[in-house]
């Protein structure tokens, strides 16, 4: 998309998603360093924010106010808030 080369059309509801799942890859990457930035969305979290579900099951099930509460988390274990 960057480069010019998407053809498609995006709703609001498709830019929110993918604005939240670039900001979400964006604080993992600075927040982890190695294997663990690709792995912890996968990998259950018995925090009261994720209820044993991993981040992406939550993501899934929960939609647009699920991906804000990751991106939340995740930019609070940074700092960021």
């Amino acid at each position: 998309m960057k480069a010019g080369s998407f053809k498609g059309n995006l709703d609001q509801d498709k830019m929110m998603r993918a604005s939240l799942l670039i900001g979400i890859f964006k604080g993992l990457r600075l927040l982890f360093n190695g294997p663990l930035e690709k792995e912890w969305p996968k990998q259950q979290n018995t925090g009261p924010a994720f209820a044993g579900q991993s981040p992406v099951d939550k993501m899934i099930t929960g939609g647009i106010p699920a991906m804000i509460a990751v991106r939340r988390h995740i930019d609070a274990l940074r700092g960021g808030m």
